[in-house]
């Protein structure tokens, strides 16, 4: 992880760009983008000690947050429907995209639908993973 802080305050006592790269262990051109970045944002090296790296990072390199016209499904609402015997995510889909109509709104595609969903269930799923080999133990239930 890059060393902001780090970066920060060797500049300020005057340390070359070249020198700060190897002693971070980073390339000179980020070097060079994060001095340059809080030039541009007013950050100067006597910095609060409750700023962390991350803060930090998030300050000098804030990604712009994309809002697409698309309306997000209830994925509460998709996984216990799954559940049912007899519904699949394409049922599911096309219900989504007959509420999108109704409501003149953009639906998500079906692949990013699946994806999303995918996520959800990644996020929401309390399962433990047993990592074994094939026949190296059995359990029955």
């Amino acid at each position: 992880m890059t060393q902001y802080r780090e970066i920060l305050r060797l500049h300020s006592q005057g340390i070359s760009q070249r020198n700060i790269a190897l002693s971070c262990a980073c390339s000179r051109n980020t070097v060079s983008k994060i001095i340059e970045r809080a030039n541009e944002l007013g950050i100067a090296w006597p910095l609060g000690m409750e700023l962390t790296d991350g803060e930090l990072r998030g300050r000098l390199f804030a990604e712009p947050v994309q809002s697409s016209g698309r309306k997000q499904p209830d994925y509460a609402y998709i996984h216990k429907e799954m559940a049912k015997s007899g519904v699949t995510l394409s049922l599911l889909w096309n219900e989504y995209c007959e509420q999108c109509r109704s409501s003149q709104e953009i639906p998500l595609m079906y692949s990013q639908f699946c994806y999303h969903y995918q996520q959800y269930t990644l996020k929401s799923n309390a399962t433990m993973r047993i990592q074994r080999k094939p026949g190296e133990q059995i359990e029955v239930d």
